[in-house]
């Protein structure tokens, strides 16, 4: 489809503001990079570059009616550009916003620093209303020098426990911390201390710990690994021992989850249900198991996404991009699906758990593909060696993906293009014949193939099968470039206290302070839609 064959929708900021009061569902898209969503947004808009569309829209919106309004910065044509691919997806319902952020913010709409802000402010929000308690750095220090049997329990994932994590840490990844706590319970004075990175997995963490009924003295880690190392400490890497990770939910575990779900209004749902509300086209029915990748991968019910608990809390904006949909979470131990799901409510989803969810069901092993064929449709596909070719006959090599991947290793001599600002490069294009385009992964690179092939239609685009891997693999020429692209030109990367996992401390000290200000800034907790139930906490 050309630009000129698809009338693109454009609604002023009073439409969209109006249809973020109604109760119909609405997905409210920043099409632009990361780099760029992160220094200003809208409260609940979801990120989904331009640059991986296609290939990402699918898990947020999974509904093709679904109403969407794409959002840039309201110069770029890059959410223009982006309703037309949607369009071609199949998406009917979709609208620009004419101005962008900048039409928000002179609305006297704020804007918002950083990533997955719903669940970082809503984490804060829990802090302020439960009152959950916390230990600085020097402060666990000084229980540890007392009590050897002080417990750190780190709830990030498991990969980025074996990062970093401080030392003699545990990893409990996310929604696993509520059974793989019951290896340390067997003295009732023993500390618990909950950790991560920053403050939010810990807040939610110890939060979740003390809302299941666990008596041990709990505490979130306050400001993580991040103000760990600000306080002087070092940090270690390193994985936890395998047979704990796969520890499976015990009788006791089991009945803190029921006591959960009791207290906090966890409502269920059967199969027939599911059934009913996945035929529904009217709204939109997101299926999440909430289980480890192992068990994903062993075997699952057919369309569910897997989205293990922690992160679904941690970063929801990632998983459910339309307002007012529903969300039904799958665990056949329950114990993680209930543990999420009452958080889950309490950010405003409408969030149910499948009730005996592998009863009666056939499951399968494989994850769900991009739900997309357009990209590689038309594409040229060769070879390393038939690339390398084309290179030196003239032919301009370029790379689609990461700016940081590309500044480590890239094809020698091939240039970094962003898609969303294929423009500012096709002046310099122009005279070619002929461009090989190689890519972080190969959707990637048939996106930009696309661009290039509607901007320079005289050009010869072919894509290379597997990339750098396979460039790699065919002992071709790679080299690294650790200052190219120039930073301002890399709209990918979020440079806002980017160096605070290093160590600057004015970095850690700054993003600490954004998490803290959160609620101040969002205001009233329930206009940001949580409904927060500290109310149903056991006493102590």
């Amino acid at each position: 489809m050309t630009a000129s064959a698809y009338d693109v929708n454009h609604i002023g900021i009073g439409t969209l503001l109006d249809w973020l009061g109604d109760e119909r569902e609405l997905a409210l898209v920043d099409v632009r990079e990361e780099g760029e969503f992160g220094w200003s947004h809208p409260l609940h808009a979801i990120n989904v570059p331009y640059s991986t569309l296609e290939r990402d829209i699918a898990t947020p919106l999974p509904r093709l009616s679904t109403r969407i309004v794409l959002i840039d910065d309201g110069v770029q044509r890059v959410a223009i550009d982006a309703a037309r691919r949607l369009a071609e997806l199949g998406y009917g319902a979709v609208a620009v916003l004419e101005g962008g952020v900048a039409a928000w913010r002179d609305a006297g709409q704020t804007l918002f620093e950083g990533v997955n802000v719903p669940s970082k402010a809503f984490a804060e929000c829990v802090e302020l209303a439960y009152h959950t308690p916390q230990l600085d750095p020097r402060e666990l220090q000084a229980r540890r020098a007392k009590d050897s049997g002080v417990v750190v329990l780190d709830c990030r994932t498991a990969e980025e426990f074996e990062r970093f994590h401080v030392p003699g840490a545990i990893s409990a990844p996310g929604a696993e911390l509520l059974h793989l706590v019951d290896a340390y319970l067997d003295d009732p004075e023993r500390t618990i201390v909950v950790s991560c990175a920053g403050r939010t997995r810990g807040i939610i963490g110890a939060q979740a710990l003390i809302n299941a009924g666990v008596r041990n003295p709990v505490f979130a880690l306050r400001g993580g690994t991040q103000a760990w190392r600000r306080a002087g400490f070092e940090l270690e890497s390193g994985a936890s021992p395998a047979a704990l990770a796969h520890a499976a939910p015990g009788e006791a575990a089991q009945a803190r989850a029921a006591s959960i779900a009791a207290r906090f209004d966890v409502r269920w749902i059967d199969h027939a249900q599911l059934r009913d509300w996945q035929g529904d086209a009217s709204r939109t029915t997101y299926l999440f198991d909430v289980r480890t990748a192992a068990e994903f991968d062993a075997g699952h019910v057919a369309g569910s996404v897997h989205a293990p608990g922690g992160q679904l809390v941690q970063t929801t904006d990632r998983w459910i991009g339309t307002r007012h949909a529903r969300a039904v979470l799958v665990d056949e131990h329950r114990t993680r699906a209930i543990v999420t799901a009452h958080w889950l409510a309490q950010l405003g989803i409408d969030v149910y758990v499948l009730r005996a969810p592998f009863e009666g069901v056939t499951l399968v092993c494989e994850r769900r593909g991009a739900d997309f064929e357009l990209s590689w449709a038309g594409q040229h596909w060769i070879d390393p060696l038939a690339a390398a070719q084309r290179l030196s006959e003239g032919a301009a090599g370029v790379v689609a993906g990461s700016s940081a991947a590309y500044r480590t290793a890239h094809p020698a001599g091939a240039e970094w293009i962003n898609r969303a600002r294929v423009d500012a490069v096709v002046d310099a294009l122009r005279d070619l014949q002929a461009i090989v385009v190689f890519g972080d992964d190969d959707t990637l690179a048939a996106l930009l193939a696309i661009d290039l092939r509607e901007h320079l239609p005289h050009a010869r685009v072919e894509c290379v099968r597997g990339g750098l891997a396979a460039w790699r693999a065919a002992q071709l020429p790679v080299e690294s470039t650790p200052q190219h692209p120039a930073d301002d030109a890399r709209i990918d990367y979020l440079f806002w206290a980017h160096d605070r996992h290093e160590g600057n401390v004015a970095a850690i000290t700054k993003y600490l302070q954004w998490e803290e200000q959160l609620p101040a800034q969002i205001g009233d907790a329930a206009r940001a839609g949580y409904r927060l139930r500290a109310d149903a906490v056991l006493s102590q």
